[in-house]
């Protein structure tokens, strides 16, 4: 039986099925933005929170949560001006916090993160448009110490591609919002890779979210955008590599 967006998937494979298979042409890309947070909150341990940190030259912004608790982690961090999600946004590492009760690299912001109930944490790094200076980072706030594994942490960035295009997505829909033909460029993006995606899933016998990780790989290991390696397997045939 196909699941939908909102169904409770039963693990972290289910999840990323259920993202592979969404498209820009049936759900708005905040609706995609707030399902990446859902589903992750849903397969990660710790009963945890997640956000969407956008980082634009320099300018914090959280742009979907998944409750008032990663809301506030994040807000604390930007009232800082460091911690766990900027450092993530700005370097491109991941960051895992073990327990903030014996945090020592943000010790203010552990702090106060301990005193709302978050004990761990794992920050996933965003590729958006370093060009344009902007980045983002996927923050998961988990409500127990050591919550993440090296499975979960796996999970978690699995997670960081999607989020990374949804957003770069939303951020030409809102700079060109009274331009159409730059609107329909994001969509046709959008499509790109739903293509690309297909043709990968009918050559090698993929999955969605397999296909979508062949691209996401390619994408890291020729340090070009998932949408130009789309476009160019769409148009060539050719899924290129170094």
């Amino acid at each position: 039986m196909a699941h939908d967006a909102h169904s409770r998937p039963a693990d972290a494979r289910e999840a990323l099925e259920q993202l592979g298979r969404l498209s820009l042409r049936e759900q708005s890309m905040d609706g995609l933005l707030q399902t990446v947070t859902e589903l992750a909150t849903r397969v990660l341990p710790g009963n945890p929170e997640a956000s969407v940190c956008l980082l634009v030259r320099g300018r914090p912004s959280t742009v979907v949560s998944s409750g008032p608790l990663a809301t506030d982690l994040d807000e604390v961090q930007y009232s800082e001006g460091n911690g766990p999600c900027l450092h993530a946004a700005r370097t491109g590492e991941l960051i895992e916090i073990t327990d903030t009760r014996t945090e020592t690299r943000w010790a203010d912001y552990a702090r106060r993160a301990a005193g709302r109930g978050n004990l761990s944490s794992v920050s996933v790094p965003l590729d958006i448009d370093r060009d344009a200076e902007v980045a983002g980072a996927l923050n998961v706030y988990a409500r127990r110490p050591d919550a993440f594994d090296a499975e979960s942490r796996s999970v978690a960035t699995q997670f960081g591609p999607y989020a990374a295009v949804a957003t770069g997505n939303l951020l030409a829909y809102q700079s060109a919002r009274d331009l159409a033909d730059n609107l329909q460029i994001a969509l046709e993006s959008r499509a790109a890779i739903d293509q690309a995606k297909g043709i990968l899933m009918e050559r090698h016998r993929l999955t969605a979210d397999g296909a979508f990780q062949m691209l996401a790989q390619a994408s890291m290991r020729t340090n070009r955008k998932v949408r130009d390696v789309a476009e160019h397997l769409v148009t060539t045939g050719e899924l290129r590599l170094p």
